[in-house]
């Protein structure tokens, strides 16, 4: 069951959702207006929350791993899934979704299938669509081209209920800052203020909790220490503030562990890794009785050991098999006519 709490009237968490190539990375680095990610990096392997200010609001950015890239396991990339909605904790006020303008792929038409499979159904209502954009075009010219002249770039923010914005791969124009952060903000007023969340974003923030209390527990004796040296050297207010100061310093840091690392996300993992074991030793087995008995276990032993240094794919495989689709492509007219024609039909 899907549940939406109140936003922060202070910070806006944006989590960056890219299909394939850099565009989710250009836009990390135009919201924050810092080069955050080198202009070659097309891939990240694990999951990053970044904070900075868009048009005077301070915001926390999230990324994670594209949902197509082809250099990471199917396991790695359910562990970074899960680690990034702990970096995102209630839960995003958007999600936006990068895609470059000039090169749409068929891959990118099933983004918004995998978002509600991954995030929640709910997910699209928090999301709009950011077009990475370098070219001569302004304006109404731009926006004419997605909303009239391109089918294919309409056909694509449609299924985010039509919200959309043109962003410069150049990070330094911040001339459409502004105008961005309305967008994001009318978005959430729309949805009474409220973050998006579902059950395993609940779940992300149960875990997190959970291992700050642990870590806290565990720190409790360094703690004690260092407020005991304080007192030794402060007094009254300037006591007051080096104690909150270093309070602030130390929560400060177990939350970003407790993000980063945590019970849910080890056990993604783990789950993953026992699963490859399993399935392996399965498999190995098989090839294995074709050597005899002594054949079975020499191989249903190696093919468990292989599975299980895979990451556990089957396991993922098993659980998001109908989510296997080809690399991605450029489109061209016989790829729009067979996507538009003979795809599945729309959820």
């Amino acid at each position: 069951m899907e549940k939406r709490k109140k936003a922060s009237s202070t910070e806006l968490r944006l989590m960056v959702v890219g299909s394939s190539g850099p565009s989710q990375f250009l836009l990390t680095n135009a919201i924050l207006g810092r080069q955050e990610f080198p202009k070659d990096v097309t891939s990240i392997s694990g999951s990053m929350k970044s904070t900075g200010e868009l048009a005077g609001r301070r915001v926390v950015v999230i990324n994670a791993p594209n949902i197509y890239d082809k250099d990471i396991s199917q396991a790695k990339r359910k562990m970074e899934l899960r680690r990034s909605k702990c970096l995102c904790i209630p839960g995003p006020h958007a999600f936006l979704v990068a895609f470059d303008m000039e090169d749409i792929s068929l891959n990118d038409f099933n983004t918004a299938r995998l978002m509600k499979e991954r995030f929640g159904r709910q997910c699209l209502r928090h999301s709009m669509v950011l077009l990475a954009y370098e070219g001569n075009l302004e304006g109404a010219a731009l926006e004419d081209r997605v909303r009239k002249r391109d089918w294919y770039l309409r056909e694509l923010i449609e299924k985010y209920s039509g919200r959309f914005h043109i962003f410069m791969k150049n990070w330094r124009d911040r001339s459409q800052e502004r105008e961005l952060l309305q967008k994001i903000e009318w978005m959430v007023a729309s949805l009474a203020g409220a973050c998006f969340s579902s059950t395993t974003f609940q779940k992300a923030e149960d875990s997190v909790m959970k291992e700050e209390k642990r870590l806290r527990k565990q720190k409790a004796a360094e703690i004690e220490k260092a407020w005991d040296e304080m007192e030794k050297q402060y007094v009254e207010e300037d006591l007051f503030f080096q104690k909150d100061a270093y309070t602030a310093n130390i929560s400060a840091e177990i939350r970003a562990k407790a993000e980063i690392d945590n019970s849910w996300v080890r056990t993604s993992l783990a789950r993953g890794l026992g699963t490859g074991f399993v399935v392996g030793a399965v498999l190995g087995a098989l090839v294995g009785s074709i050597e005899g008995p002594g054949g079975m276990v020499l191989y249903g032993f190696i093919g468990g050991a292989v599975g299980g240094s895979g990451g556990g794919t089957a396991q993922v495989a098993i659980d998001h098999i109908e989510n296997r689709v080809a690399p991605p492509a450029r489109l061209n007219f016989n790829s729009i006519f067979i996507n538009r024609f003979f795809a599945a039909p729309r959820t």
